[in-house]
């Protein structure tokens, strides 16, 4: 946002000048430094028993207070250090006026001690304490955090780093913990009923007239287009910079946080996405980054130059700095509103230049479930699409199995002529959208004489019977003014390396370049599938899953011990969602086979959809939910109960 400067602040500007701090004063934070850096390791604790109480605090973020809610006094929490195979007993005392708790997210423990307050536990009352205590099963990063109301926003999270029994795979000879997240000045509260009042209270970079005049952006038609549609593409994120400073282990970018090296060290970056509402894109400008692990869990080495992180998600990256010269970690923000910075240096005191906030990104009509690009082979001559297990996967447990809209992958139909990831469809006719003729499996009354008619973008095409509400696509959702769109061909998007990253110029990682280290422990083949819509009203701040918010449903998403069950994730709208099961981890079906990549959290694409083999093996009752805080908190959650072999259905 700008700042207007009257006539007495721009002399007394130009009386400071030659000190610089007249420049410092309207510079943004991440551009500012601290030139003597910050070379403070985060607190560690460690051993069988642990005390950590909650309580509030103040912490200072780049020279300014800011009200908190720390653990043992800090933010984030102390590092808590483990190894697998040891039990731990950790006493949690809670200090606040308020109930709280601890989910230990990642971690595969007991359900009464997975910290989910009506779900697995009643929770940690005020001035009272609880003994979560349970076995350390596996090794890698994690961390924990509140799930009660908006408390994580306010710094309720911390790091876990779990070392293995056995010899680590991953050699390295010197590591950081890097905890991303985001901080406010303004309340949760605050925060989630500016966005109930007005979901783009915090965009500031919405199209202008300027822009049209400029050129820039979208041209009139495609503006006039999606106006018709309420859809606005510069809505990428809900909570942005105007709300948030990006924090490195609790530190604003002007605190200039310093990780050392030593030149020709591996130095492992274990990094935590512990923000509530920010996707990261993460690079080190002159460094590559060899990703070797994923949510905690090993995989081959993939090297890249930068990469998208959900929130809750983690990774763990190799780098190797030979030069002694600093370098920034940059953390930006995927709306591109602001970034968290952090320097890797051979010494404190070094900082390296801090790239500018790249052009903010515009969604595309492939983030409105319209990939239009993709329907070059589009099978036109059946009737619907297959929604069961394929018949042969048992005979070949690493087969894929049929998902809905697989059936669009094979025919003969061919689109040439379509706009390949163009910011939207030229020519679309969006007012006239019939609402009755795409049906699942074809798409009747499509005029297909148009297609194509036109190189380069859609033409004259006649979108006409594209319907962006047609809950004949998803008869499971529930209809209601929480479901705004319903995506009318959503595809696969794990090749996607996120909004924004399509043409940076190096290599982004993307879900179809990891695989596991080791072959995953269950190979069967799913016995059944079961579709998940992520459902929103972007207007009105509505989410939630298959139409109903978490207070509306009061059956929980049941499974069978033991079973393996294929997730479908859809997403209808048009923003990302970090989608978390609690008490298991999943892999991803991106035709790994048994090398497939296991995970306890991942993006599913706006419009895009994400397929998941899980095996139920933890009985209890368990979370499900989008890991964007104030998503889950308007409803886009669900229990997944896991019932013991032998009980009735």
């Amino acid at each position: 946002m700008s700042r207007i400067i009257d006539r007495r602040q721009m002399l007394r500007g130009a009386a400071l000048a030659g000190s610089g701090l007249a420049l410092s004063a309207y510079m943004p934070a991440w551009a500012q430094t601290n030139t003597a850096g910050l070379v403070t390791p985060l607190p560690t604790i460690t051993g069988n028993d642990i005390t950590l109480r909650i309580a509030r605090q103040t912490m200072m973020i780049d020279g300014r207070p800011s009200k908190a809610i720390g653990i043992n006094g800090t933010v984030p929490a102390p590092l808590i250090r483990l190894r697998e195979g040891q039990n731990v007993r950790l006493n949690v005392i809670n200090d606040l006026d308020e109930d709280s708790s601890i989910h230990w997210h990642g971690l595969l423990v007991p359900p009464q001690y997975d910290g989910v307050p009506g779900i697995s536990f009643p929770g940690i009352k005020a001035r009272s304490s609880f003994l979560y205590e349970f076995p350390i099963k596996q090794n890698g990063t994690y961390w924990y955090h509140s799930h009660s109301g908006l408390q994580e926003q306010l710094g309720h999270y911390g790091p876990i780093v779990i070392d293995p029994a056995e010899a680590d795979p991953v050699q390295f000879d010197r590591e950081h913990v890097i905890v991303l997240s985001d901080h406010s000045q303004l309340s949760p509260a605050a925060i989630f009923r500016d966005m109930k009042v007005n979901p783009g209270h915090f965009n500031y970079q919405q199209q202008t007239l300027a822009g049209l005049l400029a050129g820039k952006d979208q041209t009139l038609k495609e503006r006039i287009d999606w106006g018709k549609m309420r859809m606005s593409p510069t809505d990428i994120s809900d909570a942005t910079g105007p709300a948030y400073t990006y924090l490195v282990n609790g530190h604003g970018p002007k605190d200039n946080w310093t990780a050392l090296f030593t030149p020709g060290q591996r130095v492992r970056l274990r990094i935590i996405n512990a923000s509530s509402m920010t996707t990261f894109n993460v690079r080190i400008p002159g460094l590559r980054l060899i990703i070797v692990q994923a949510d905690g869990q090993n995989v081959m080495p993939v090297e890249v130059d930068e990469f998208q992180i959900g929130v809750a998600e983690t990774y763990d990256a190799i780098v190797t700095p030979t030069d002694n010269r600093a370098y920034t970690l940059v953390g930006e923000a995927i709306d591109r509103s602001g970034l968290a910075r952090a320097t890797l240096a051979p010494r404190a005191g070094m900082a390296a230049e801090v790239p500018a906030l790249r052009p903010r990104p515009l969604a595309s009509m492939k983030d409105m479930g319209m990939d239009m690009s993709s329907m070059g082979g589009m099978d036109m001559s059946g009737g619907g699409m297959s929604r069961g297990i394929d018949p042969t996967a048992e005979k070949n447990p690493s087969a894929e199995l049929t998902t809905p809209g697989a059936g669009m992958a094979t025919g003969a139909m061919a689109m040439s002529g379509m706009a390949q990831g163009g910011s939207a469809m030229p020519g679309m006719d969006h007012a006239s959208m019939n609402h009755g003729a795409m049906a699942a499996g074809g798409m009747a009354g499509m005029d297909h004489g148009a297609m194509g008619s036109q190189q380069g973008g859609m033409g004259a095409m006649d979108m006409g019977s594209m319907k962006m509400r047609d809950f004949s696509k998803a008869p499971q959702v529930k209809k209601g003014p929480g479901v705004q769109t319903i995506s009318p061909m959503p595809m696969d998007r794990t090749d996607y390396p996120g909004q924004g990253l399509e043409d940076v110029g190096h290599k982004v990682l993307v879900y179809r370049d990891l695989m596991a280290l080791t072959p995953n422990p269950d190979v069967r083949a799913p016995s059944r599938s079961l579709d998940i819509h992520l459902t929103g009203n972007m207007e009105r701040f509505m989410w939630s899953f298959d139409g109903e918010k978490m207070s509306d449903v009061h059956e929980p998403i049941p499974f069978l011990e033991g079973e393996r069950v294929r997730i479908n994730l859809i997403n209808d709208t048009m923003m990302g969602h970090p989608i978390h099961i609690h008490g298991h981890f999943f892999e991803l079906v991106t035709g790994h086979g048994d090398h497939a990549p296991r995970k306890h959290t991942v993006i599913v694409q706006p419009g895009g959809k994400v397929t998941w083999d899980l095996t139920a093996d933890a009985v209890g009752d368990w979370a499900f939910h989008c890991h964007l805080l104030y998503h889950m908190h308007a409803g886009m959650m669900r229990t997944v109960s896991v019932r013991p072999r032998g009980e009735a259905a």
